[in-house]
């Protein structure tokens, strides 16, 4: 476990210095772009995260579960994912006009333009990376996570001050990527092979389209409610949508993408053991929800603060919607892993099977209560996540022999903790009306007081996250106190 925790920490410490970066960024840019403007960038980027979907196609997690990873595998891994992506650049540059003209915003097809640059970079970091992943080496992940984000804050904000208005994010997210390859290239492996190959290709292709299956699924979901929103109704009603799951994302930022790319080897090297992984996913369940459940609770009681600091007067319209998305989150976390933990056991065709199950909920309560609005399309999703969380636990009874009563068992101290860490921001939003006059106090200081709350609740309820909180505090206490021998 070891070298588990010591993934952890430099994951979190990366994703950490991002999310602030990010919030850096997004306090300037959140004042000199208008809604449309942003709500530009945002169609975009979804469209863009759907394209990379096939992009990717699975070729990450192909990698990282492979029992006999041999170097013909890599190179046909690595002839794959340049084939792939270099068509993908094609197709993405030459629809940039069509899409553009769809949604009548010329402003659309300059951002795909840039992004489809990406498309042909990809591959010259992504295999390497990969192969950091599986062997849990973070930390040449951590430096080039630290760079790019450092990078993309700087092009990203410069940009924006000097008027490129939302072609400052695309080129923040090019100029991240540049960076990332950079670090890849100078840390990689000098036993991984340089040179592509097709050779092999069959094998990959058997394990990826599946994978790539259950990610573009997934995308779909995600991306679904931009989309439709920024055809049926305008671009700042998309923006508004994407600022209020902006707050959702500063979770996903600095625990989610922390805890997934560690949990897929993690339940990987299980299963190669021969172990069982289900006492491995509810302990991953019991952390993530100790961690998210509070946040969620408390930023929906402070939606209005969070928005109003972070945003601007200007996004206030997105309170409720964010209110309603932490709801979707707190539905949703305690099977977040489910896709991870199935593929590690090899049983990605029935993980694909899941992802186009939940999605396609997803999309058609989107759709069903899509006449009702924003708050409507919010609903729908909250719908979705409840009806989600019931098939994906079916689907995780049947391959890792999970029971409902486990789970209920692996949330409830979190349930607990959840509930005495948000008592301060009830109490406080029960009797202060948050307005113009008081957001920062009320953030800043229910913030703090939350934090340390949330620690005392740890601690009394001895929630297991509050031993990795002890062990991790006390190894960097030992580290730092430690006298230097003479």
């Amino acid at each position: 476990m070891s070298s588990i925790r010591r993934s952890l920490l430099l994951q979190l410490a990366d994703n950490y210095i991002g999310v602030l970066l990010q919030l850096g960024s997004t306090l300037i840019i959140a004042r000199l772009l208008t809604p449309s403007e942003i709500g530009i960038f945002a169609v975009a980027a979804v469209l863009s995260a759907l394209a990379g979907q096939f992009r990717d196609f699975g070729l990450g997690e192909y990698l990282i579960q492979e029992k006999d990873l041999t170097v013909r595998k890599i190179r046909a891994a690595f002839g794959a994912n340049i084939l792939i992506s270099w068509l993908m650049a094609v197709f993405f540059f030459g629809a940039s006009w069509p899409v553009a003209t769809f949604y009548g915003q010329p402003g659309v097809g300059e951002v795909m333009r840039i992004q489809a640059i990406n498309f042909v970079l990809v591959p010259f970091g992504a295999v390497t990376m990969a192969i950091f992943r599986r062997d849990l080496n973070y930390r040449p992940i951590f430096i080039a996570g630290l760079l790019a984000n450092i990078t993309g804050f700087l092009v990203a904000t410069g940009g924006a001050l000097a008027g490129l208005n939302y072609l400052s994010l695309a080129l923040s997210s090019l100029a991240g990527l540049i960076v990332t390859i950079a670090v890849s290239v100078a840390f990689r492996p000098k036993d991984l092979p340089r040179w592509p190959s097709l050779s092999g290709f069959a094998d990959v292709f058997h394990f990826s389209k599946h994978a790539m299956g259950i990610y573009f699924f997934g995308q779909i979901g995600k991306s679904a409610p931009e989309a439709v929103i920024g055809r049926a109704l305008d671009m700042a009603s998309v923006a508004f949508f994407s600022r209020a799951n902006g707050l959702i994302e500063i979770f996903n930022r600095t625990v989610l993408r922390t805890a997934i790319p560690i949990c897929l080897p993690y339940f990987a090297q299980e299963a190669r053991k021969g172990e069982k992984t289900a006492p491995g996913y509810l302990k991953a369940t019991t952390l993530l929800t100790g961690v998210g459940w509070p946040f969620f609770v408390v930023i929906g009681l402070l939606a209005f603060s969070a928005i109003r600091l972070l945003y601007g007067e200007q996004w206030l319209p997105s309170v409720t919607l964010a209110q309603i998305l932490c709801l979707v989150a707190v539905l949703e976390l305690p099977y977040w892993l489910a896709t991870e933990v199935m593929i590690a056991e090899g049983r990605i065709d029935q993980s694909n099977r899941l992802q186009f199950i939940v999605q396609s909920l997803r999309l058609i309560s989107l759709v069903l209560v899509f006449p009702f609005g924003l708050q409507g399309a919010c609903w729908g999703l909250a719908i979705a996540a409840l009806l989600g969380a019931l098939v994906a636990h079916r689907f995780l009874h049947r391959i890792i022999g999970l029971h409902f009563r486990e789970v209920v068992s692996a949330c409830a101290p979190s349930a607990l903790v959840t509930l005495i860490t948000a008592l301060p921001a009830a109490l406080l939003t029960l009797f202060v009306t948050q307005s113009e006059s008081n957001f920062l106090f009320v953030f800043l200081g229910c913030g703090g007081c939350t934090v340390g709350v949330w620690l005392f609740a740890l601690r009394v309820c001895k929630h297991p996250f509050w031993f990795e909180v002890a062990l991790i505090g006390g190894k960097l206490k030992a580290k730092f106190t430690t006298a230097p021998s003479v």
